[in-house]
């Protein structure tokens, strides 16, 4: 079972962007990185090319390594350790480990 998937709402906990929020847009699982919404944004460089005429520099999400997010507890709204729980009809969900409450 993967720590973080796809649309998980997580917090970042070291680097640049210390303490804000995002989506998890994509997972890059063998190399353990994640591309978040709105964090790690760089500047690229584009040419012309018949979306973009004018070429330039866009802004685009970088990867993050996936040790530096946590997943974000819905009820208390702070980063949080999750477990990995058994239900009775034997699918495995994630826990949150501050309030219990299911991810």
């Amino acid at each position: 079972m993967l720590r973080i998937k796809k649309n998980d709402q997580v917090v970042v906990i070291t680097g640049k962007d210390k303490g804000k929020t995002g989506r998890v847009l994509r997972i890059l699982p063998e190399e353990s990185r994640a591309i978040v919404e709105h964090i790690n944004v760089v500047k690229k460089s584009q040419k012309k090319n018949q979306q973009n005429p004018q070429g330039g520099f866009i802004e685009r999400e970088a990867s993050i390594h996936i040790s530096n997010i946590m997943l974000l507890d819905k009820k208390t709204n702070k980063p949080t350790r999750f477990g990995v729980s058994i239900l009775k009809d034997g699918t495995k969900v994630r826990m949150s480990k501050k309030s219990g409450e299911v991810l």
